[in-house]
């Protein structure tokens, strides 16, 4: 497990960018994609987390909760990332669902079996039992004010 405490958004952004990092220059699944689940009350940073990383990937496009179409995806655009087999960023936002079956209906294990996708998942613990085995758990808690706390587990 790694916490790490956040007193600002500038913080949070160099938390993004730095597990980013950390996780191109280590080894990656070749049998699925590479799924970051995020969890957390409302309003604990797992939105500006996600945009963040995205701008970690080099996506384009303006990352916002695709809270009422579920997911958007988006073409990775770094170069490091590319090279390391990367070609999609899937970001989820399953705050609406009512169970994991709308997400299956998604084409979710077509989505997650593919070694060249990044899927980030916001309210992950609704769909936690069709998470693949080697998913990274990140849960967001709001301290006060700007401050976050972000433990990796």
């Amino acid at each position: 497990m790694k916490i790490f405490v956040s007193n600002s958004p500038e913080e949070s952004k160099k938390f993004a960018q730095e597990l980013a990092g950390e996780i191109l220059a280590g080894k990656r699944a070749e049998n699925g994609a590479l799924v970051l689940a995020l969890m957390g009350d409302l309003g604990s940073g797992k939105t500006f987390f996600t945009q963040t990383f995205a701008e970690a990937l080099g996506v384009k496009e303006k990352i916002k909760s695709p809270t009422f179409i579920i997911f958007r995806k988006s073409k990775v655009g770094n170069k490091e990332w590319r090279e390391k087999g990367f070609e999609n960023f899937y970001h989820f936002d399953v705050y609406r669902i009512h169970n994991e079956k709308e997400i299956l209906n998604l084409g979710w294990e077509e989505i997650i079996s593919n070694s060249r996708n990044i899927v980030l998942v916001e309210w992950a613990d609704k769909i936690e039992k069709i998470l693949p085995k080697n998913f990274v758990k990140i849960y967001f808690k709001h301290l006060k004010g700007d401050k976050r706390e972000m433990m990796i587990l």
